[in-house]
């Protein structure tokens, strides 16, 4: 609905209408919210943290609100599709359940409107573009996991090192993919530190590593015990 609007005006309009019906209407179809006014500037300060690991207490301390109120709304959040937490993967089930998440939006035409960048966020602001684009990625990946016909978990990794992979994708056997997203076309080694971090730990359940980047061209990139990196144009995403 948003890109049928003839101007960037139009369409940033429409998507702060579009928060305000989410807010004032299907908030309060799904839970009782005493401080209603405060949902708008949590999901505006939620799109400041895109891409990042999720703080409830330095969250909440911004906006007058104690961690656990925060997590409660964002769950809500998460009801209406707005925002999802990513979990990381760990080669230890147990250690997924205690580690702190990563924030994604759902829409990162959603998440541009909010930061106030709309259609121009690649040409204003390269690090704001590159989380928009990891949001976008994310949302094509579980696309294609929902159409697939496996089960797959869609996470991140982070070391204690703070060395990341931007998302891990699992299969029910715990065979583990890692996918980098760079908003760049051109690519060097260690952009691929994170991945072979990944399969030190994931060991003989590592099937390989993509590094998606802003440029034309497939290129292998090595490979780890086997398995193949590979360097792949962001339409890969979209073409069959």
């Amino acid at each position: 609905e948003a890109l049928k609007r003839a101007s960037g005006a139009r369409r940033n309009a429409w998507v702060r209408a579009y928060i305000d019906s989410i807010i004032q209407r299907d908030v309060r179809d799904i839970a009782a919210v005493e401080k209603l006014n405060s949902m708008p500037r949590l999901l505006y300060a939620l799109a400041q943290m895109a891409g990042q690991l999720c703080n409830y207490t330095q969250l909440g301390g911004q906006l007058g609100l104690d961690a656990k109120t925060v997590n409660r709304y964002l769950t809500m959040l998460e009801q209406l599709f707005l925002v999802r937490r990513v979990p990381a993967w760990s080669s230890h089930l147990l250690a997924r359940v205690v580690k702190t998440p990563k924030l994604q939006f759902l829409d990162s035409g959603l998440l541009c409107s909010l930061l106030g960048s709309g259609e121009h966020v690649s040409t204003q602001n390269r690090t704001l573009f590159g989380h928009a684009l990891e949001c976008y990625v994310y949302g094509e990946l579980l696309k294609l996991c929902s159409w697939s016909d496996g089960i797959y978990d869609v996470m991140m990794y982070r070391d204690k090192d703070q060395v990341e992979v931007d998302f891990v994708v699992e299969d029910r056997q715990r065979g583990v993919l890692g996918i980098e997203v760079k908003a760049a076309a051109g690519i060097q080694g260690r952009d691929f530190d994170g991945l072979r971090k990944l399969a030190a730990q994931a060991g003989e359940r590592f099937l390989g590593g993509v590094l998606l980047y802003d440029g034309i061209n497939a290129l292998p990139a090595g490979e780890i015990d086997g398995r193949p990196l590979w360097a792949l144009p962001l339409s890969s995403l979209w073409l069959t």
